[in-house]
C-alpha cells in the first residue's frame, strides 16, 4: 500500500517549466510572461519565470538557467540574450534530458526543441517598407539598433538595410547606432544622430527601449510630424506617441501568443509528442488609425492583470 502511495505521489508532481526571458523591464517581456503564465494554467504546469534585469546580462541569464539545470526543472523556454554565448548551457540542458525551447531570439545552431519567434526578418522588411512609403522612396534615414549579439534585432535591422538597398535607392540610411536596450541610453543616441544629420528625414527604431528613447527625444527637440519614425514592439506611451504623431507607426509582434506558444511545445514534448522544429509568428504594421480595431487592441493591450498577480 506505501509503495502505491509514492507511486501515486510521483504521478501527480506537478511539472515545471523554467521560462527565461533576455530581460524583465519592458512590456514585451511582462507580455512573454503573461502568456506563459495562461499556457502553464491551461496545460497544468508551474511556471518559473525568472531572467537578468537588462538584456545585456547575458552572462547572468546563464546563472540562471545553469541553476535551473542543477535544480532539474522538467523543460526550460530560453529568450538567449547572445545566439553564440548561450549555446553551451543549452546543450547542456539538452544533454541531461531537459528539452529546450528557444522564442523570441535565434541560437546558433539547431540543438533544441523548438523555436518560437516572430519571423524578424519579415519584421524588419515591413519596417523598412513602412518608412519608405513615408518617405516617398527618397531622403536621409537613420537606425536605432537595439544590442549586438541580440539574433531578432540583428535580424530586422538586417532586413532593414537590405530592403532599402535593393528596393529603395532613393534613400540613404546615414546613421546605425546601438541603443544598448536602454531607453536613457536610446534617447541620448538618438538626440546625436539629430545634432550630426539636421536634415534627416526618416528613423527607424528596431525594439522597445530604442523606440522609447528615439521618441523622447523626438519630442525633447520639437521634431514631431517633421522627422518620419517607424518604431518597433508597443507599451502605453507608444501608443500615446503614435496618437499624438510622434511616431507614425509600429511594427508590433504579439509576445503572449510567443510566450504560450514556447510553453506549449514544451508540455507536448513532455507528454511523448513532437512539436514543430520552428513556429513563427506575424508581425503587424500598426498606425493610430489602427488603434480600434479588436485585434489591434489584442497586440497592444495584453490581459497582464489576468495572468500576472
Amino acid at each position: 500500500m506505501l509503495l502505491g502511495l509514492g507511486l501515486g505521489c510521483s504521478r501527480s508532481r506537478q511539472k515545471v517549466v523554467g521560462v527565461v526571458p533576455k530581460g524583465l523591464a519592458h512590456l514585451f517581456w511582462q507580455s512573454i510572461h503573461a502568456g506563459a503564465a495562461a499556457a502553464g494554467q491551461e496545460l497544468g504546469v508551474r511556471i518559473e519565470w525568472n531572467g537578468p534585469s537588462l538584456e545585456t546580462e547575458y552572462s547572468r541569464q546563464i546563472q540562471i538557467i545553469e541553476s535551473m539545470i542543477a535544480r532539474r526543472v522538467d523543460a526550460l523556454a530560453i529568450s538567449p540574450a547572445d545566439r553564440v554565448a548561450l549555446v553551451s548551457v543549452v546543450d547542456r540542458a539538452m544533454a541531461r534530458g531537459i528539452p529546450v525551447t528557444i522564442y523570441d531570439s535565434g541560437l546558433q545552431g539547431t540543438n533544441y526543441t523548438s523555436y518560437v519567434a516572430t519571423n524578424n526578418y519579415a519584421a524588419g522588411e515591413l519596417g523598412a517598407r513602412r518608412l519608405a512609403k513615408l518617405l516617398g522612396g527618397k531622403g536621409k534615414a537613420a537606425m536605432l539598433m537595439h544590442v549586438p549579439g541580440s539574433g531578432s534585432t540583428l535580424e530586422r535591422e538586417k532586413a532593414f538595410d537590405a530592403v532599402l538597398a535593393a528596393e529603395f535607392p532613393g534613400i540613404a540610411v546615414v546613421a546605425r547606432q546601438f541603443g544598448m536596450s536602454d531607453r536613457a541610453r536610446a534617447m541620448a543616441v538618438a538626440e546625436d544622430i539629430f545634432t550630426a544629420h539636421p536634415g534627416l528625414h526618416g528613423l527607424f527604431a528596431s525594439a522597445e527601449p530604442s523606440t522609447v528613447g528615439a521618441a523622447q527625444a523626438i519630442k525633447s527637440r520639437q521634431l514631431a510630424g517633421k522627422i518620419a519614425y517607424v518604431g518597433f514592439d508597443s507599451s502605453e506611451s507608444l501608443v500615446e506617441d503614435l496618437k499624438a504623431g510622434v511616431i507614425q507607426a509600429l511594427v508590433v509582434q504579439d509576445p503572449f501568443r510567443i510566450g504560450h506558444e514556447a510553453v506549449r511545445t514544451l508540455v507536448d514534448k513532455l507528454n511523448g509528442q513532437t512539436p514543430p522544429k520552428q513556429i513563427d509568428t506575424p508581425a503587424t504594421v500598426i498606425t493610430a488609425a489602427d488603434l480600434e480595431d479588436p485585434d489591434v487592441q489584442r497586440l497592444v493591450r495584453p490581459p497582464l492583470e489576468k495572468y500576472l498577480r
